[in-house]
């Protein structure tokens, strides 16, 4: 799509009813792909978001707007049915990557436990949930209870931050993983390194293709572009 108006800012929604600030361009108030008006939570964000549309050439790249992204799947699909994108969450939570333990080589087992232990502790100690662990693929039995009291955590959350924790979680396999970058417990660097120790592990021991290394470039920039936007909002 070719660009198609010159001039971008931001504006306080114009209903007194509704908090919030829109984008402008050329004065008219920026929508979703779904045609809804884009209202954001703070004028931090609007900015940004107004930055990633003034800073477009004569070509729009909607790829080099994760935050007009983060916003737009907030408006158009969270908040049109969130149980789903909950729901979708407290799945990942009762196979939470965390929980599944390497059998073999000692040395990986040793990283796992030195990174992924903590995490749990922490997300035990934060939310007073024990998550059960296991090794190999088997899958783990989890507390009965843990599907409704991860159902309330979640549903305690925005839609822009559910999008925020949505792409965490499903770029690293761990809710955990997600809700502690959501909390500021890791940064983006240390949640990719901990989804992914893994696949690190084995690339250290026999090397790794361009295709898999490419992958993981994408994932990490991803979380970064997750914990911005979680700074702005």
């Amino acid at each position: 799509m070719r660009r198609f108006y010159k001039a971008v800012g931001i504006a306080p929604a114009a209903a007194s009813d509704v908090e919030g600030f829109h984008v402008l361009l050329d004065g008219r108030v920026l929508k979703t792909p779904a045609k809804a008006a884009l209202l954001l939570p703070n004028a931090a964000l609007a900015e940004a978001v107004a930055a990633e549309w003034a800073a477009q050439a004569e070509q729009i790249k909607p790829d080099s707007m994760p935050l007009m992204r983060f916003c737009a799947t907030a408006i158009d699909r969270v908040a049109q049915d969130r149980s789903y994108t909950v729901q979708e969450l407290v799945r990942y939570g009762g196979s939470d990557l965390l929980c599944y333990r390497a059998e073999d080589p000692a040395a990986l087992i040793a990283r796992e436990q030195q990174v992924w232990q903590p995490l749990l502790d922490w997300f035990s100690q934060r939310y007073d949930i024990g998550l059960n662990v296991t090794t190999g693929i088997i899958a783990v039995k989890q507390p009965e209870d843990l599907p409704a009291r991860l159902t309330r955590i979640l549903e305690a959350l925005d839609d822009f931050r559910l999008v925020a924790l949505h792409s965490a979680t499903t770029g690293t396999g761990s809710l955990v993983i997600g809700l502690a970058l959501l909390a500021g417990r890791v940064d983006a660097d240390a949640a990719f390194a901990a989804g992914q120790l893994d696949e690190l592990f084995q690339a250290e021991a026999w090397g790794e293709d361009y295709e898999a290394q490419d992958r993981r470039s994408g994932l990490l920039e991803e979380l970064r572009q997750v914990q911005h936007f979680l700074k702005l909002l």
